[in-house]
């Protein structure tokens, strides 16, 4: 945190309106950047950055200068969100457990996986592509979402997800290779039409 931070945080724990503005203004667009991957609905990702903007003035007096302000409001996005996904009525959820790899008894692969790796920086700049991954994340369970966005959209460690979730890191490991293996599931039998 930089020293202007902590000066506009000290101000805004006070009551200075301005100086609360600034803050929002400064994270704004990462909170709703975040909100939006979890939700995958702009709507409600708006709706989770006004719940977030509204915990964060409720909590701010809260907020202990010896954690990072970004990883505090990570845990207010996160919670936030999670609670609209957990809130939705039931989608047609899928058991992950379904895509799991399946192996004989002496140990190897029932049958290989998919492979569609070939070119995948051209394959993914196609917008079709890039809708049916977001179609795909989407029908995740919030608990392995959460996980693979975290991870694989925010660049945020196994540490800090756990940290942000109260997971352990095994834990956060699992629920990100089941998201991936569904993932890559739910993929391969378009990448593989895109590769005929």
């Amino acid at each position: 945190m930089d020293q202007q931070e902590q000066v506009l945080l000290a101000r805004a724990k006070q009551g200075d309106v301005e100086a609360f503005e600034r803050l929002v203004i400064a994270y704004e667009d990462q909170i709703y950047r975040l909100a939006l991957r979890l939700t995958d609905d702009p709507a409600e990702a708006i709706e989770v950055v006004q719940d977030v903007l509204l915990t964060l003035y409720k909590k701010l007096s809260t907020f202990h200068e010896a954690a990072a302000f970004s990883t505090w409001l990570y845990r207010i996005t996160v919670n936030a969100a999670y609670m609209k996904l957990r809130s939705r009525k039931r989608r047609m959820e899928v058991a992950l457990e379904d895509y799991l790899p399946a192996f004989t008894e002496d140990g190897r692969l029932q049958e290989d996986a998919a492979g569609w790796a070939q070119n995948p920086e051209t394959t993914l700049l196609c917008e079709e592509a890039r809708a049916r991954l977001r179609q795909a994340i989407a029908q995740l369970p919030p608990d392995y979402r959460v996980v693979f966005v975290l991870k694989d959209l925010e660049g945020l460690s196994h540490h800090e997800i756990g940290s942000l979730l109260d997971l352990s890191v095994p834990a956060v490991k699992s629920r990100l290779h089941r998201a991936r293996l569904f993932l890559r599931h739910q993929l391969a039998t378009y990448f593989a039409r895109l590769r005929a």
